[in-house]
């Protein structure tokens, strides 16, 4: 228990369930991007899932890789615009 306070613990919260789509423009291919299994295209935006959990990570390997976050939005309205 140690750093987690005991109120919080037990109680389950849809924030850990959500996931949230970015679109990203301007991303190149680098060093780091290399070890992707996928290429980078400069002159598109590209998508990406990112859990609830990780979006501020993920917020600065983005503009580590030189990309700018154009759109945030969640993946239940990517769903529910599909049907």
């Amino acid at each position: 228990m140690l750093g987690k306070s005991a109120l919080t613990r037990g109680s389950s919260t849809s924030s850990e369930d959500r996931v949230f789509i970015y679109e990203v423009e301007g991303l190149r291919q680098s060093e780091q991007t290399d070890n992707n299994r996928y290429q980078i295209r400069n002159s598109s935006t590209i998508l990406i899932q990112v859990p609830y959990s990780r979006m501020n990570e993920e917020m600065r390997r983005i503009s580590r890789l030189g990309g700018k976050i154009v759109g945030i939005r969640t993946a239940s309205a990517e769903t529910s615009s599909e049907n």
